[in-house]
């Protein structure tokens, strides 16, 4: 097999071209893989006077979209020795997706062009993930990894940075604008990573992966690891609860914002953005250095206990400084769940060849909680107002934190037998 990974000689310092390449890519893609997030409520509520269950049920449509797309697009990028292309064709379809809103007025056309946008957008982890190994190869993975992550924080925020800044001005617009600049940056960062420097069999996990009899595995794995593996079962029930407990708050409290002050509304949802950004990255950078220490539970556990504090707080107060403040304990849920998932599927599946399916599983699991999440939250909205909202999703994230407390097992110890059940049971089928 080729190993294109060991000529680049890649090293977290990027000191190459296609390092550089890799930058710019996850830098520029923070801004458009997710469409237009947030801002999606606060432009349909204060331009198009919308009301929150509407908004709801549009967000939750695109967000089941997305769901409905992540293994279609996973299969695509394994099979696909065009994976730049792909990237390319997932940008122009989110950006003209999105930039065709303000046109339309009809729910159904809404709904339709954020459904668009989000399953064209169920592209790019996959394909990072895999442009990234077939070039940087199993060994310098997870520190690559680990800078993917930080430039696409840092991209986050200075898109957040850009959009607060512009739409005291030009109002909520802005961010459609801002989404197409930064979709035409993000093509030229793909197109600067040379074709030939993508090991595709690498990319797709093959170079040196085996069962546990020692055949080479080399297909994707089923769903199967999932049913079989009890503490990876427990594990995707408790993030599906993160995720609904979690996805409805950020828009929840954009829509205050705006209804607090409809001229600050986006910029002071930029705020909450990039307050969460900057102390997302400390707290990432923590879990990565203890979880071999502390260990995998009680790091998940203060996540699920800091996201149940953070329901019961924004009722408190309508005040923005509040609101905004509040919003910083989002960095420190975030922040754990990112560094820490893949840590805790890695233990559960580790010498199984299941580890990308099973990140896949879940990560479908989870989005149909936060699909949910929005849904949920916006009617009840508008039948008891946005304080029970907010205490109902506190108390979501209560009872998984009670649950995951006394069903999962910590990872840690138990990875190297963990592994061998779920290895055993996948090969029974």
């Amino acid at each position: 097999m080729r190993n294109i990974a060991a000529r680049y000689d890649l090293q977290p310092s990027g000191t190459t071209t296609v390092e550089r390449a890799l930058d710019a890519l996850n830098f520029f893609l923070a801004d458009v893989r997710d469409g237009l997030g947030p801002y999606l409520a606060i432009y349909l509520l204060t331009e198009r006077k919308w009301d929150e269950a509407s908004i709801g049920s549009v967000m939750s449509i695109a967000a089941i979209a997305g769901i409905v797309a992540q293994t279609p697009a996973g299969a695509l990028i394994d099979g696909s020795r065009a994976k730049r292309a792909l990237m390319i064709a997932a940008a122009v379809a989110v950006t003209a997706a999105c930039l065709l809103l303000p046109l339309l007025d009809h729910f159904a056309l809404v709904a339709a062009t954020q459904a668009v946008a989000a399953a064209s957008g169920s592209v790019f982890a996959p394909a990072i993930a895999a442009v990234t190994l077939g070039i940087v190869g199993p060994k310098a993975f997870a520190a690559r990894t680990g800078r993917n992550e930080a430039f696409n924080h840092a991209g986050n925020a200075v898109a957040a940075a850009i959009a607060g800044g512009t739409a005291y001005w030009f109002g909520p617009v802005v961010v459609f604008w801002l989404l197409a600049a930064m979709a035409l940056a993000s093509i030229a960062a793909t197109l600067s990573i040379p074709s030939a420097a993508i090991d595709h069999q690498v990319a797709r996990g093959l170079d040196d992966a085996a069962e546990a009899h020692g055949t080479p595995h080399h297909r994707p794995s089923g769903f199967r690891v999932l049913l079989t593996c009890k503490p990876l079962l427990i594990f995707a029930v408790s993030t599906v609860i993160f995720h609904f407990a979690n996805a409805a708050m950020l828009p929840l409290v954009g829509q205050k914002l705006a209804l607090v002050n409809r001229n600050l509304g986006t910029s002071l949802m930029s705020v909450c953005i990039i307050a969460a950004q900057i102390v997302m990255v400390p707290v990432a950078m923590l879990v990565g250095r203890k979880a071999d220490v502390w260990g995998r539970k009680p790091i998940f556990a203060v996540a699920l206990a800091v996201l149940a504090v953070r329901g019961a707080l924004y009722p408190l107060s309508d005040n923005p400084y509040w609101l905004v403040s509040v919003q910083l304990l989002d960095g420190i849920g975030a922040g754990i769940f990112g560094a820490l998932f893949p840590l805790v599927v890695a233990d559960l599946t580790h010498g199984t060849g299941h580890f990308n399916i099973s990140q896949g599983a879940i990560a479908t699991a989870t989005g149909l909680g936060g699909a949910l999440s929005t849904a949920v939250a916006g009617f009840i909205i508008v039948h008891a107002g946005y304080s029970a909202a907010f205490l109902f999703l506190a108390a979501v994230a209560c009872a998984g934190l009670i649950g995951y407390c006394a069903l999962m097992p910590e990872t840690l110890r138990t990875a190297t037998a963990t592994s061998h059940t779920s290895a055993s049971a996948s090969h029974d089928g």
